[in-house]
């Protein structure tokens, strides 16, 4: 539910081949004879960025399937959660609204929005951890939400490279910080929903880490946008000219990318103080978007959008205007193949090399 501020490189890989490095690793072989010359092995950290639209991997939260998927440039799948295996042993997933590496590139952290719960997915294993909340029906807008452990729509969840575990509590209107299961600190005050930074915040749907330790915060009514410090103090605000502003992104400069959650939808640029230094959002047609709910910019300067419920993921050439990579098709949700069902959450992931080769997945927090 983004732009990174700090780079992590991280080492994942699907558990066949996990494995068979294992075995490699451990097993024992002859010398090369004398006259043998060895290639010097390629470093596995080292970063390859693809030619085209998409310059590396894509981890798309199929939401509407109830799956994670990793997809490479000609749409192949790498990695995806939950196999057939996986159900057989009751690991699931239900209504994923986002997912992210951690730190440490181990596992991916995923929010179940209307589950009102949080996970840890490890890659290799595929081991499911809650790491917060109670599962179950959400209360929703006005809804009695319960105890303050509980949760009501969370959405974007992410561990920081602390260990702190960060989400935007929707409908309870706070962001908050959770260690070891407790909730630590928070910016906004619980069931009090008010703009009112950093008292009180309206519903709440993006809460972004910033370089420093700080926090980007989109609040649905309003169109607000707050920047906070890693102290939790105000910084800035300011109402976006969107209609439903959703995941704001930092970029340099201090330019802020942003989807509006509409439809027709829209994805834009804005400087520190709101104003639009870009746009891209057609009115019909083919290159319209539906309700996207994140953008991302990639490493070569193309903008990744979630198309939800046009169950698409679309890159956009920001010089053109237009899109020219999609992952899905439009207005046609499914399962098989390269179809989506209401994809909502995303995580670009920069490949490397290996010798034989393997995927390496960096993953930027």
């Amino acid at each position: 539910m983004r732009s990174r501020v700090a780079v992590v490189l991280v080492v994942l890989a699907a558990v066949a081949l996990v494995g068979a490095l294992a075995h490699r690793s451990g097993s024992r072989t002859a010398a090369p004879p004398a006259t043998t010359t060895r290639k010097p092995k390629p470093d596995p950290n080292r970063v390859v960025t693809l030619p085209g639209p998409l310059p590396g991997g894509l981890l798309i939260a199929d939401r509407g399937n109830d799956r994670i998927l990793l997809v490479d440039p000609s749409r192949h799948s790498l990695w995806r959660f939950p196999t057939a295996a996986d159900r057989a042993q009751g690991r699931q997933l239900v209504f994923d609204d986002d997912t992210f590496v951690e730190p440490g590139g181990k596992a991916l952290v995923t929010n179940e929005e209307d589950h009102g719960d949080i996970l840890s997915i490890d890659v290799g294993t595929h081991r499911v951890t809650r790491l917060f909340g109670v599962p179950g029906p959400q209360a929703g807008p006005g809804g009695a939400a319960g105890p303050p452990n509980r949760l009501n729509w969370p959405d974007d969840a992410y561990v920081l490279p602390d260990g702190t575990l960060t989400v935007a509590d929707a409908y309870r209107c706070r962001i908050l910080f959770i260690r070891s299961r407790r909730i630590v600190r928070q910016i906004g005050s619980t069931d009090d929903c008010a703009h009112d930074p950093p008292h009180t915040l309206g519903y709440v749907n993006g809460d972004t880490p910033l370089p420093g330790g700080g926090v980007l915060v989109s609040e649905i009514g309003g169109s607000w946008i707050d920047r906070f410090s890693r102290t939790g103090r105000l910084v800035a605000s300011f109402q976006a000219p969107v209609s439903y502003p959703s995941d704001p992104q930092p970029l340099s400069r201090g330019r802020i990318l942003l989807a509006d959650y509409a439809s027709p939808g829209a994805v834009v640029i804005l400087d520190r103080h709101g104003k639009v230094l870009w746009r891209y959002g057609p009115a019909s047609g083919w290159g319209a978007l539906d309700r996207p709910s994140l953008a991302i910019m990639l490493p070569n300067g193309d903008i990744a959008v979630n198309d939800d419920y046009n169950d698409r993921v679309v890159i956009v050439d920001p010089s053109k205007r237009r899109i020219v990579w999609q992952y899905g098709h439009l207005g046609r949700p499914g399962r098989g193949g390269d179809f989506l069902r209401t994809p909502d959450g995303m995580d670009y992931i920069p490949l490397g090399v290996h010798e034989k080769p393997l995927w390496q997945l960096v993953h930027h927090p």
